[in-house]
């Protein structure tokens, strides 16, 4: 996934059970990595669907007192008003947009591919659905926020995905990413794309973590925007 880090290993893959039609690329948390989220998906799999997630590099968190863990870009903080590394999200952006286009060499058109993730890698599945030139099948953001977001409505323009539909879930319970902030970003995400594709459910008692409920929402979204098509 990041071609300067070879030591990032290959992405945990859920492969169809049949002839793979469509892709989810879902991207973990902080210090996570992608090996739970592959064996939550393969208790809601879809036959014709392939899911890829991917491990984050290690890297040294501000939030975290320096520390070296999994992340996709640093965090300074986990406020609306905390201050960014715009580089870093930007970098690791262009990442998932070269994983996407391997996914479509790979025979999967990219309005077949969704983007997900939880947290941070909710986070950064928001920004590049956004901000890419790939039209994309939707995006299920988990317990995040949209960075950079005072660089919208400039920053997705000339977005192909306005159209697109997301689903963001948000526990009111967070005591991580407050549930406010959540709230917020859908309702920004409203103003950038059409209003109408935007779904924000909350779950009562839900902290920072998914839950069952929540993964069979999810797993409706993606039967509703990955349905399977007749081989040509």
């Amino acid at each position: 996934m990041c071609g300067n880090n070879m030591s990032v290993p290959l992405p945990a893959i859920v492969p169809a059970a049949r002839k793979a039609t469509a892709a989810v690329i879902f991207l973990h948390g902080l210090g996570d990595t992608g090996h739970g989220w592959a064996e939550g998906f393969a208790g809601i799999r879809l036959p014709h669907v392939k899911y890829i997630c991917p491990h984050a590099p290690s890297m040294p968190v501000s939030l975290n007192m320096r520390m070296s863990m999994p992340s996709w870009f640093d965090i300074y903080g986990l406020s609306p008003d905390a201050s960014e590394d715009e580089a870093g999200i930007k970098r690791a952006s262009e990442n998932l947009k070269a994983l996407i286009d391997q996914e479509v060499k790979n025979g999967i058109p990219s309005h077949r591919i969704l983007l997900g993730g939880f947290s941070q890698g909710g986070a950064l599945s928001l920004y590049t659905a956004l901000t890419t030139q790939q039209k994309l099948a939707g995006v299920v953001a988990l317990s995040c926020w949209l960075p950079l977001r005072s660089s919208f409505p400039q920053a997705s323009a000339n977005s192909v995905n306005k159209d697109m539909h997301v689903l963001q879930c948000h526990g009111d319970a967070d005591p991580l990413v407050p549930f406010a902030f959540g709230s917020q970003t859908a309702e920004k995400m409203k103003s950038l794309i059409n209003p109408n594709n935007v779904t924000f459910k909350s779950y009562r008692g839900l902290p920072h973590s998914a839950c069952p409920e929540e993964m069979v929402d999810v797993k409706r979204f993606i039967e509703k925007q990955l349905p399977p098509i007749s081989d040509v």
